[in-house]
C-alpha cells in the first residue's frame, strides 16, 4: 500500500525567480546573478524574457551546492559565516 501526503502542496514544474529566491532563502537579485552566470540553469520565456527555473534544475543546483560545500569542509576551506 502506497501512502501519499495529499496535504503537501504540489510544486510547479517551472518556478519564478521569486519562488526560487523563497526556496533558497535569498534575494531575487542573487537568483538572477546565479542565472546569468550559468550557475543555476534556467530559461527565458516570452517577449519580456522572463526567467523560469525547472524544479528539477533547482534540485540539481541544491545537490551540487551540498557537494561543493562538503568538499570545502573536507579541504578546510569552509569559512564560518558567524565571523
Amino acid at each position: 500500500m502506497t501512502v501519499t501526503n495529499e496535504a503537501a502542496p504540489k510544486r510547479s514544474r517551472f518556478l519564478t525567480v521569486e519562488q526560487v529566491a523563497e526556496e533558497l532563502a535569498i534575494r531575487e537579485p542573487t537568483v538572477r546573478q546565479l542565472l546569468t552566470a550559468g550557475e543555476l540553469r534556467g530559461l527565458q520565456i516570452g517577449v519580456h524574457r522572463t526567467w523560469r527555473v525547472a524544479a528539477r534544475d533547482l534540485d540539481d543546483y541544491i545537490e551540487q551546492a551540498y557537494r561543493v560545500t562538503a568538499e570545502r569542509i573536507a579541504s578546510g576551506e569552509a569559512a564560518d559565516d558567524a565571523s
